[in-house]
């Protein structure tokens, strides 16, 4: 797939090029004063939701894009989170049925009910929400308005289910040619079967793989499977909005849950299709390179500790820390990763033997001195109190927490080192009656009527 960062650079430099060009022209606005717009521009940007002129030096490059959120849970919202981090406006379409999005009630303990779940403001922030009921002609129709002046839909349906709501990528495509119809599936375009992160988790290989050697397969604490796929998805979707500034096309791209976690196996499936090797639980530590993600613990504290020890030489250096050079002596079984593989468990147990005499703290310093790969096992307090940690929390003008960034690239206007501030995650319906007004173009007494006719939610 073409790298983000890659792709990114040559559409920001393609885009600020084209603007500049119109600079000289009085308040090119890109909704408001179409005349202005050269073609180019035109097939790049295809809409825009804000009457702001634009400033080559300061744009965001998804300034004046629009995206339909069809989709709900994680792989979707995360992928219409970063477009919108990007400057796009990100239309979250809600049901009126479930009264939104589901995971709006997905609580931990630490939760009430007052407000939307923590979960659902993971993915969220900077949308605006709109509730249609898409099982009602008018309601359907509202959308195939908002269509017409959209750029990209975000969908994930069981496949079948868009088809039967006319909301499909050909249904769509129809009403607006230029539109990129980025669709999620949980096992392909062909099988009638939803996708769930546990399921893809358990049939990709990942939760056999993962957990102790000694335990039952366990389930990686984060939706991992979902998260992949929005990668595949984002990507997706920037190479054909590339394609579209050439060619004036729109495009139907999908990426499946399963199909993207198997593609994220590495060196796993490689070590099955090369050497037929299957491979088993191993706890922390990694199947080729030892020590490496093996956990250790402090004895003086009882900190745990990891090591990615990944050559001979920082080998070498980890013995000469613990005070056992010969460990690391030509002719020693450990002396070559090769047979320190072979030896893993001696091995280990004579390394958690050797750090019965350190503090952690004490530990990491002296190992960071000789440049071996050592770090702390941090739980989330700890986390959310490193520099780089804090730069993807997006707060509110109060200081108040309200998510976290989708983006953790650096460099350029889209780094997160430079990145625009984002709104909250949307309240249920909170904008239906802005973007009925300001997009689909109807009046408050239309608006009222289909209130009152219970096809939308205000």
């Amino acid at each position: 797939p073409v790298s983000r960062g890659v792709l990114g650079s040559w559409v920001r430099t393609r885009s600020l090029t084209i603007v500049q060009s119109l600079w000289s022209q009085p308040r090119c606005h890109l909704q408001h004063e179409p005349k202005h717009i050269s073609s180019k521009l035109a097939r790049f940007c295809n809409s825009a939701s804000s009457p702001t002129p634009l400033n080559p030096e300061d744009v965001p490059i998804m300034k004046g894009m629009r995206v339909i959120e069809l989709a709900n849970v994680l792989a979707g919202p995360s992928c219409g989170q970063f477009l919108c981090e990007l400057g796009a406006e990100v239309i979250k379409v809600e049901n009126t049925t479930t009264k939104g999005d589901v995971t709006r009630t997905w609580f931990i303990k630490a939760e009430s009910k007052d407000a939307d779940s923590a979960y659902f403001c993971a993915v969220n922030s900077g949308k605006k929400s709109i509730a249609l009921d898409l099982k009602n002609e008018k309601g359907k129709q509202i959308l195939y308005d908002i269509v017409k002046h959209s750029d990209v839909v975000l969908a994930s349906y069981k496949p079948g289910d868009a088809e039967k709501l006319k909301v499909d990528a050909k249904t769509l495509m129809e009403i607006n040619p230029r539109l990129i119809y980025a669709e999620i599936t949980g096992y392909g375009q062909s099988v009638k079967r939803a996708g769930y992160d546990a399921i893809i988790q358990a049939e990709s290989g990942f939760q056999y793989m993962n957990g102790e050697p000694d335990s039952k397969p366990t389930k990686i604490p984060v939706a991992l499977m979902d998260i992949l796929t929005a990668h595949h998805l984002k990507e997706a979707i920037l190479v054909n909005l590339w394609r579209r500034e050439r060619t004036g096309k729109g495009g139907h791209v999908h990426a499946s849950l399963l199909q993207s976690a198997i593609s994220s196996l590495a060196n796993q499936a490689t070590g099955y299709l090369l050497r037929d090797a299957v491979p088993q639980r191993q706890g922390s530590d990694h199947p080729s390179i030892v020590p490496y993600g093996t956990v250790f613990m402090t004895a003086v504290d009882r900190e745990p500790v990891v090591l990615a020890v990944g050559s001979d030489k920082q080998f070498a250096n980890l013995c000469s820390v613990l005070g056992c050079p010969d460990l690391a002596a030509k002719g020693s079984k450990y002396e070559t990763n090769f047979n320190r593989v072979k030896n893993r468990e001696a091995l280990k147990s004579i390394l958690s033997d050797k750090l019965k005499t350190w503090r952690r703290k004490e530990l990491l310093h002296a190992l960071a001195e000789l440049s071996v790969p050592a770090g702390a096992i941090n739980d989330m307090k700890a986390v959310f109190e490193q520099d780089q940690a804090k730069d993807l929390v997006l707060s509110s003008e109060t200081g108040e927490n309200i998510g976290l960034r989708q983006i953790a690239f650096t460099g350029g206007p889209e780094g997160v080192d430079n990145m625009i501030q984002l709104s909250k995650s949307p309240r249920y319906a909170q904008h239906t009656v802005e973007i009925l007004k300001t997009v689909a173009g109807y009046s408050e007494d239309k608006i009222e009527t289909f209130q009152n006719e219970g096809i939308v939610d205000v």
